[in-house]
């Protein structure tokens, strides 16, 4: 029987096989913790991250609004390092929640996946 972190890497791997991400467009990608989340966008081509934001010092506020103020983060630091359009890696996080929240946040503040 696969515990419930062996899963999120199956899935993790079986993603990382098909999304990779370029200096056009590179890659978003999402790791969740219990307390905080965190987001880079990374050109696996060349193995460097390009940007970086994440929750830390927002304790005060849900969980839910961390996420989407991180994802406002990333897509204004993203656009000052000239990145318009990413690739979403999930990394192997269900698409719900916190997840979906970075995503959204991120997309209105104008990247594009």
């Amino acid at each position: 029987m696969t515990t419930k972190i062996e899963r999120r890497l199956k899935i993790k791997f079986r993603v990382r096989n098909r999304v990779s991400g370029t200096a056009g467009r590179p890659r978003m990608s999402v790791f969740r913790s219990n307390k905080q989340i965190y987001v880079q966008v990374i050109d696996d081509l060349s193995g460097k991250t390009l940007a970086a934001a994440s929750s830390l010092g927002m304790e005060t506020m849900p969980k839910k609004e961390q996420a989407a103020k991180v994802g406002e983060l990333i897509a204004k630091k993203a656009q000052e390092a000239g990145i318009t359009a990413v690739v979403f890696d999930r990394n192997g996080y269900l698409y719900h929640g916190r997840v979906k929240e970075v995503a959204d946040a991120a997309r209105n503040g104008g990247l594009k996946f």
